[in-house]
């Protein structure tokens, strides 16, 4: 059997995801590390007095009980459906959890993040978005695919950002085969983030989520 690579024991959040959101997250598992983003300030609007009040007033208070355990056993199999919370420089505005494990040879990381603005975020022009548009699903929403080859053996992932009012969540989802050293199925790892995303958002809908 293969050795699993440090990078891979220890996924990193889209970098550029993590800057656009001003995030400072850190899991609180040991192996779930994730980087400061470079000091800086904070990107978020705002508040004015004209301005509408924001539709979500925080984030999940749990973030890793806003996916159902079903969805978690199957994107992740052998993982804990608990998760590995991200723990964040401002609680009262971004969460996130992490969930990743060796089944057989087959390795998958799942990850959801929160980011709650003051107000209401500016619609994006449509030329200015990374990756492929995503219908129905929040305001607007991206997907973007990508496959790394790292000491042999390539992983394949799916990124979904996706905004509704004031609220921005991104999943991160990704896995190889340890035996073949082959990227995971493009179509099981799209769908698998697309399915993420969209418990992620009911679970913004639900009482005690932050909700106006």
């Amino acid at each position: 059997m293969r050795s699993l690579p440090i990078t891979l024991g220890a996924r990193l959040l889209p970098v550029a995801a993590l800057t656009a959101a001003g995030l400072a997250m850190t899991a609180t598992g040991p192996s779930d590390a994730h980087p400061k983003p470079a000091a800086g300030s904070d990107p978020s609007p705002t508040p004015s007095a004209s301005a509408p009040a924001p539709r979500h007033t925080a984030p999940p208070r749990d973030a890793c009980a806003t996916l159902p355990v079903a969805t978690v056993k199957a994107l992740v199999p052998g993982a804990n459906p608990a998760g590995s919370l991200l723990t964040s420089s401002d609680t009262t505005r971004r969460t996130g959890c992490s969930w990743h494990a060796l089944h057989g040879y087959d390795y998958r990381w799942l990850d959801v993040t929160y980011d709650i603005a003051p107000t209401r975020r500016p619609p994006t022009p449509a030329t200015e978005i990374p990756g492929t548009p995503v219908p129905d699903l929040g305001d607007h929403a991206t997907l973007t695919e990508r496959v790394t080859t790292e000491d042999g053996q390539r992983t394949r992932e799916a990124v979904v950002v996706l905004h509704q009012d004031n609220a921005m969540i991104t999943v991160t989802y990704n896995g190889g085969d340890f035996e073949t050293g082959e990227a995971a199925d493009a179509d099981t790892i799209r769908k698998g983030a697309l399915t993420a995303a969209r418990a992620a958002l009911e679970a913004l809908a639900e009482p005690g989520s932050g909700e106006e």
